[in-house]
């Protein structure tokens, strides 16, 4: 070995060895001063918090990524969407309605609807004086709208195209934004206000509110459509960007019964006769009695389209109110005993003076105070209670009495196509009580609407067949069918009973009633009315007379009341009645008898 090599050996004797590196205890170091660190440097659990933090931090976004992607996609998708598309209503045009003749009496127009943003608004002073200038009203009010936090107020609804168009132009010129507007319809009623009570009216948002409007709704409204399309962040559409349309389906056409010249002077009549003879109401009514057609109907007071603030001026009292109907009741009382086989029109009672009816006594309206005797024809000419009070009473029996009111439908609605139909108060047989019997029958003790004493006369009038008083005729191209109901008396004695109402019109109280040169058939009635304790008011009738022409084949029945009144039938409805009744003929085109 050489001298170089001993003394190298010899050094690393005499050196002392490390247990490490100065590398490897600076990285313990570092280890242990991190947070978590054992301090030792031989574990790395630093480290593995830190790696534990981030993929928590990790796992926390990507559950969030799924649930968004996952469980909110649709609603995400939505707000996107909704952030840059609008949509529109297309307003599907109401069915128009026309009278017998093809008179539109309603029909659907174009108008538009104004709308702003006011987030795109830069002058609302400037545009709320366009406004004002245009559609009238307070620059304040406009300012309100304009100055909302929301990018979307009406303006004002079912503008007329006129009016909108000019507003238009006066903001173009003015250089004003933020006003918009969108097509629309709006119900307009030619004729005005006749026949508004049948009609019904329809609200700005195009449904039908009461009348044949509401009745018919689901036939006149049709479908709305829509149309979706793209917009810019003002909320105005982007010119040939992405449109989709769905059409609005118009709605269906209807015919109605009504004649709109009839109906005018039924209105025009029955308005001049409630004031003159100081009625609370009055009420008419004029059908075809074969078919059961309503060729006009009204009641007062009458209602005015352009004020609606008096709800009950849309109320067709004949159809929805019940009132006592006095002595036109008589009609169907005679008619039941007839069709019973209790009496004919010539069989011949002794009549006193008085007939007692449970704790009370009724007397005829002309004070007769001596017994007379008195064929069923002279007891309807005269119209005579205490007569009607005995044959009922004395001669057919409640049951046979009861049965045949039951079967005129009394008590019971007819089925007319009217919203509100009231089917009255009249007592089954087994609530009658003494005098039960006795007041009906001659119209006390009971309340109907008077529809019902239409339908009861048009069932005599037409053989003893009731038919179902309607408006309805076509629906579109469909003609409508409204069917007969079941036979109430027959033809014998529906010829006895016209009989007996000719001498009504031609020597009893509905004398001088009638039309010169036709043959009128029918029946005063002059009705006391209850009060709240139970009685009757004092001078407070409905004084009525309903009747058709001709009585050998009927084509007109026209039925007047006028409810609360201090005067009698002769003297009041009865002079209505003629003045209807002579214009009716005449529109009506129905042949004198001679």
């Amino acid at each position: 070995m050489s001298r170089r090599d001993r003394q190298s050996r010899a050094g690393r004797r005499n050196r002392p060895e490390a247990s490490y590196d100065e590398a490897s205890r600076a990285r313990s170091r570092l280890r242990a001063s991190r947070p978590g660190g054992s301090g030792s440097g031989g574990t790395d659990a630093g480290f593995s918090f830190t790696r534990r933090f981030f993929l928590a931090l990790l796992g926390v976004v990507a559950a969030k990524l799924a649930w968004l992607q996952v469980f909110q996609s649709s609603e995400l998708a939505s707000a996107a969407e909704s952030q840059r598309t609008n949509r529109a209503v297309l307003h599907a045009k109401r069915g128009t309605i026309y009278d017998r003749n093809g008179n539109a009496l309603a029909v659907s127009v174009d108008c538009q609807t104004i709308y702003a943003n006011p987030s795109v608004v830069e002058d609302p002073s400037g545009v709320s004086e366009a406004l004002v200038s245009v559609l009238g009203g307070e620059k304040d009010s406009y300012m309100d709208l304009l100055t909302q936090d929301t990018t979307f107020v009406y303006i004002q609804r079912q503008v007329d195209q006129e009016m909108a168009d000019k507003l238009s132009e006066e903001l173009e010129a003015r250089e004003l934004t933020g006003v918009y507007f969108l097509e629309d319809t709006k119900r307009a009623y030619p004729y005005g206000s006749i026949g508004s009570q049948v009609i019904g009216y329809v609200g700005v948002d195009g449904n039908g509110l009461s009348g044949l409007e509401s009745y018919y709704e689901d036939v006149l409204l049709g479908t709305d459509g829509e149309m979706i399309f793209e917009t810019g962040l003002d909320g105005t559409p982007i010119a040939g960007g992405a449109t989709q349309i769905t059409p609005a389906k118009d709605g269906t056409d209807l015919v109605i019964s009504l004649d709109v010249d009839l109906q005018e002077v039924a209105e025009s009549v029955i308005a001049e006769a409630a004031k003159t003879f100081e009625a609370e109401s009055g009420s008419v009514m004029v059908t075809n009695p074969r078919t059961g057609e309503i060729l006009a109907a009204c009641s007062t007071p009458l209602a005015d389209l352009d004020d609606l603030t008096d709800a009950s001026a849309l109320n067709l009292k004949a159809v929805s109110n019940s009132y006592e109907p006095g002595s036109v009741f008589k009609v169907l009382t005679t008619s039941i005993g007839i069709e019973g086989g209790f009496f004919t029109e010539d069989t011949v009672y002794t009549v006193p003076a008085e007939v007692k009816v449970g704790d009370d006594y009724v007397t005829d309206v002309d004070d007769r105070d001596y017994t007379m005797d008195m064929s069923v024809k002279e007891m309807l000419a005269r119209s005579s209670n205490t007569a009607m009070a005995l044959l009922v009473q004395d001669v057919m029996g409640a049951d046979a009495f009861a049965e045949g009111v039951a079967r005129f439908g009394i008590g019971e609605t007819t089925g007319i196509d009217f919203p509100g139909e009231s089917a009255g108060i009249v007592r089954p047989r087994e609530q009658y009580d003494g005098s039960t019997a006795g007041s009906m029958a001659f119209g006390q003790g009971l309340a109907v609407p008077m529809v019902q004493i239409v339908r009861a006369f048009g069932a005599v009038a037409n053989g003893g067949v009731p038919t179902t008083p309607h408006f309805l005729v076509y629906k579109g191209e469909e003609e409508v069918s409204w069917p007969e109901g079941e036979r109430i008396i027959s033809e014998e004695t529906a010829a006895q009973e016209i009989d007996m109402m000719r001498a009504v019109m031609t020597e009893g109280t509905g004398a001088g009633c009638q039309v010169d040169g036709y043959d009128f058939a029918g029946k005063t009635g002059t009705g006391e009315q209850a009060d709240e304790d139970g009685g009757y008011l004092e001078n407070s009738f409905v004084s009525s007379l309903c009747g058709f022409a001709n009585a050998d084949d009927p084509e007109l029945l026209l039925y007047v009341g006028l409810n609360h009144t201090p005067y009698h039938s002769s003297d009041s409805s009865g002079r209505a009645f003629k003045e209807i009744a002579e214009h009716a003929v005449s529109i009506m085109g129905v042949q004198p008898a001679s």
